[in-house]
């Protein structure tokens, strides 16, 4: 192997051992959780960790086997089977982010008619969507026997090779489900979360607009008090746009590579470098190891949800009960000393 391929191999196994334990803890979470499993962007989380999951033991050992050996384990009809899971769960993926930022648009820019209008019925629905969307596209690809073994992503995926008498319609084709998939997810992520961080930037405007009539009215005030709430002023204006850039970010960085790549693919004329093919590559596959905690384990009930787990597996009880149990015990110790102080007898006085 070359030492490229080895580095690759290392990050790409680092990667399927993230995704496998961040994605399982995001589903004990959820099956955990009452609370998370009632809210109505529980069911694309869910929906994007099974996505992952899947990803992370079918596609991406088999990527990783192919880069080991340098050729691809298995039969013609086992290749076709995994070409197709990589497309079905790519393209669910990326949509199911798409209808989580389409949720949190509504959420945040309608919060009054939010519960009423966006149910788990409507949840299903989107979901449904993007099953048929992602089933569409694998299901034209595979009836075609477009999916093969690529060598210069090392994994069974659409095959230039294998449609190279297709021509025209398969670059049609690919151009088409890129379109439809990546390009769609980003201008969606870009128009919802852009909205919701100017709904979040006039609110900071309103409470910072509170917070320095406050502070003009406290002349008083103690200078480092003063200069906290300044900045946790400058914190508050700072952490939608953090969380943006995180959702977005992500993303790109970890999709864009690829999907490059496969379009540049199409029109070059000269080869294109395998270890760069196998490295964008990777980056596809290191979404699903950043999706969990970008969309979820970093979440306060989430992270709540994972304290408790810790807690419930290591046997220990969290600070609030100890302390509870602590004033019981106590209460009740105070209540047998009451208990055990008997009343003086009444002796009659001797004459």
């Amino acid at each position: 192997m070359h030492a490229a391929d080895i580095v690759v191999s290392v990050l790409l196994s680092g990667v399927i051992v993230v995704s496998l334990l961040s994605n399982v803890v995001v589903l004990i979470c959820f099956l955990y959780n009452p609370e998370i499993r009632k809210q109505v962007p529980g069911v694309f989380i869910l929906n994007l960790t099974f996505c992952n999951l899947l990803l992370s033991v079918s596609n991406m050992p088999l990527t990783l086997a192919g880069l080991i050996t340098t050729g691809h384990p298995g039969g013609s009809a086992f290749c076709q089977l995994v070409g197709f899971l990589d497309t079905f769960l790519t393209t669910n993926s990326m949509l199911s982010m798409a209808a989580l930022s389409i949720d949190r648009w509504f959420a945040v820019v309608f919060p009054l008619t939010y519960h009423s209008k966006i149910r788990h019925r409507d949840a299903m629905i989107a979901l449904g969507y993007t099953w048929i969307h992602s089933l569409c596209l694998s299901t034209v690809a595979t009836c075609r026997s477009w999916f093969g073994y690529h060598h210069l992503y090392a994994s069974c995926t659409l095959c230039s090779v294998k449609a190279k008498g297709a021509g025209v319609p398969f670059i049609i084709f690919t151009v088409l489900m890129y379109s439809l998939t990546f390009l769609l997810t980003l201008v969606v992520m870009c128009v919802t979360y852009w909205k919701v961080l100017k709904v979040a930037r006039f609110h900071c405007k309103r409470i910072d607009v509170i917070t320095m009539q406050t502070l003009l009215l406290l002349v008083d005030i103690h200078p480092s008090v003063r200069q906290k709430c300044l900045d946790e002023q400058k914190r508050r204006r700072q952490r939608a746009t953090k969380k943006i850039s995180t959702f977005i970010g992500t993303f790109v960085v970890c999709f864009t590579p690829y999907v490059i790549t496969r379009i540049v693919e199409l029109f070059s004329p000269g080869p294109i470098s395998p270890h760069w093919g196998v490295l964008s590559k990777c980056l596809a596959y290191s979404k699903a190891a950043s999706d969990p905690f970008v969309y979820s384990l970093l979440r306060h009930q989430y992270r709540k949800t994972c304290t408790l787990l810790a807690n419930k597996v290591l046997r220990r009880t969290p600070l609030n009960s100890s302390s509870i149990r602590l004033e019981n015990s106590s209460g009740r110790s105070d209540a047998n000393k009451t208990n055990n102080i008997q009343p003086p007898t009444n002796k009659p006085v001797c004459q």
